[in-house]
């Protein structure tokens, strides 16, 4: 019952329904001792012969009464137990989502979407029918039981009851096993679960490629097999689910054979009535519920620990970007220093970025280029903190940038990513997403800015157009372009452009960074490219070669010095003449 203790917090927050919910619940458990020995009394009547219709009306009567009672606090415990606990998976749902916001980009390399998919359904379910489900039964077992067992042995005979509960003793330890291995196997079957949910993810988001590759059946095979895998291990949890009810039926059959033999016994030496011998074994009968409820408290339970177990431990997962105390809050305006002895990733070994050294005037412009990996995008990653683990320091505005809350870092930089991702929702609610409250002048000059005003207005419904999830109905470089409207609205002191020209041609490219140059006067821009085209107006631009710099200077200073930057722009320009027929 260890998760009834940890789920203490909300009952004590919820105290008022729960407490509520329970009194109701034991009025029903007294209300329902009347009927079976009402019954008793009537039989004994009609044998004695002296049963009239009045005495029979009056029984009837109270009989009814009880049955409307029981209709209406039924319902009233029901609203105020089960409602609370439908309170405690919305609560917890929101706690989840709050703490995956928070994380940082190391948690989801380490954490697959559908894991945490699973966690925010399946578990919550399961922690969701303890503390309904999971009362009701613990409540219930123990109240009508106890109070069964006490109209049995103060009201007909103590005698009957010891004989009829020798069973019990070999049912509380059959299901305590039941429950240790049901905790085992539900924790595997959630684990099945969560691998699957992340199948599904996974394959759904990538229908492009595994269609392009013709993967389809290898795919579904993939599938089926992991389905395969689940059911195995729900079914290993139903094997033991299924010899709950079973045994409990078992050894309630027993106390119903002892004690219709010794209470036959017990009436043929007139100890009992006949009708005190029908009370009991009605008694009998309502008991085979909490009987039947205590093994299944049993699975509830077993279920909702191994669930609320796996949701406490990803909600214990520590934010690895701290904010200092008295973290400045203004948004950062100013010049950028980077002083870089050494990154490396969390849990690797060989460090990404080494003696990365150099300052970023304000209103400047950076380009960074470099071979694929050279460590370009991690350097841009340290600038809006998803790492803080470096050797090292960068300072913006005279500050190091640990000493800015986040959301006052952020405020100032607008950052396209290389892998641009879009909502599902229309075009205009994606350019403002940062912005919700933009007007519709500001969201089309940002999309102009982005040279992709003129595709937007060729869509079937222009503005309003749904892109569809992950923008799937969008090509490539209408993605990166609207991608750089969502930053260019929020007007931010630095723009970052990781890659995010790739998909545009020349022309498009020559335009958008003329449009940037125009409007950005005295704003920072980072722009970090494979096409040198990109980046040649840059007042500052830096060349990485295996996380170092190898060579730092403007356009005209490295087309000056032997090295990568000459060479490279060179077979790039032989390269364009030729796609123009030269």
């Amino acid at each position: 019952m260890k998760v009834f203790k940890d789920l203490m917090w909300f009952f004590y927050q919820e105290k008022k329904a729960y407490i509520t919910g329970i009194i109701l619940l034991i009025i029903v458990a007294l209300l329902e001792m009347v009927p079976p020995k009402v019954i008793g009394i009537i039989i004994d009547h009609i044998k004695n012969g002296t049963m009239t219709k009045a005495y029979l009306g009056q029984w009837i009567g109270i009989l009814l009464i009880i049955a409307i009672a029981l209709y209406g606090l039924r319902y009233l415990w029901r609203i105020l137990i089960f409602g609370s606990a439908v309170k405690l998976s919305r609560q917890l749902r929101n706690e989840l989502y709050a703490h995956f916001t928070k994380m940082s980009s190391s948690f989801y390399q380490r954490k697959r979407i559908g894991d945490l998919m699973a966690h925010v359904t399946n578990d919550l379910q399961a922690i969701q029918q303890t503390a309904g489900n999971g009362i009701l039964t613990l409540v219930d077992s123990l109240m009508l039981g106890s109070f069964v067992l006490i109209a049995m042995a103060f009201t007909i005979s103590w005698k009957l009851t010891l004989i009829s509960l020798i069973p019990m003793p070999f049912m509380a330890l059959a299901t305590s096993h039941y429950g240790t291995l049901l905790h085992k196997r539900f924790l595997k079957a959630q684990e099945a679960f969560s691998s699957l949910n992340d199948k599904v993810q996974e394959s759904i988001s990538g229908m492009k490629v595994i269609k392009t590759f013709g993967y389809e059946l290898e795919d579904v095979e993939s599938f089926r097999r992991q389905s395969n895998k689940v059911v195995s291990k729900n079914m290993d949890v139903a094997k033991i689910d299924a010899l709950f009810d079973p045994t409990i039926s078992f050894i309630v059959g027993l106390s119903f054979f002892l004690a219709v033999v010794f209470g036959a016994k017990m009436v043929l030496a007139g100890e009992l009535t006949i009708g005190q011998l029908v009370s009991f074994t009605t008694y009998l009968g309502i008991l085979i519920w909490p009987m039947l409820a205590f093994g299944w408290l049993f699975n509830i339970v077993e279920r909702g620990r191994a669930s609320y177990d796996r949701v406490r431990s990803l909600l214990s997962e520590q934010e690895e970007i701290q904010e200092v105390e008295n973290a400045i809050s203004t948004p950062p305006i100013g010049d950028i220093v980077y002083d870089i002895r050494q990154f490396t990733y969390p849990n690797e070994t060989a460090p990404v970025l080494q003696h990365i050294s150099f300052t970023l005037k304000r209103g400047q412009t950076l380009g960074l280029v470099g071979k694929t990996g050279t460590g370009k995008t991690t350097l841009l990653k340290l600038l809006i903190r998803e790492f803080d683990q470096y050797d090292g320091q960068i300072r913006f505005a005279g500050h190091e940038i640990s000493q800015y809350k986040r959301n006052a870092l952020r405020a100032s930089i607008g950052y396209v990513p290389q892998d641009h991702f879009l909502f599902s929702a229309t075009v205009r609610e994606n350019i403002a997403f940062a912005c919700p409250e933009a007007s519709e002048d500001k969201i089309i000059e940002a999309a102009k800015l982005a040279s992709v005003h003129e595709d937007i207005e060729q869509f079937t419904d222009g503005y309003d157009t749904i892109v569809g999830e992950r923008g799937v109905s969008l090509s490539g470089g209408q993605k990166q372009r609207i991608s750089i409207a969502r930053a260019l609205l929020m007007n931010p002191e630095v723009l970052i452009l990781d890659d995010s020209l790739s998909a545009v041609d020349a022309k498009t490219e020559e335009r958008i960074l003329s449009a940037l140059k125009e409007n950005r006067a005295g704003k920072t821009t980072i722009i970090a490219s494979h096409r040198l085209s990109a980046v040649q107006h840059a007042d500052l631009i830096l060349v990485l070669d295996n996380g170092q710099i190898a060579q730092m200077g403007t356009h005209e200073t490295l087309m000056n010095e032997r090295g990568w930057y000459r060479d490279m722009y060179y077979r790039q320009q032989l390269e364009s003449l030729v796609e123009h027929g030269g």
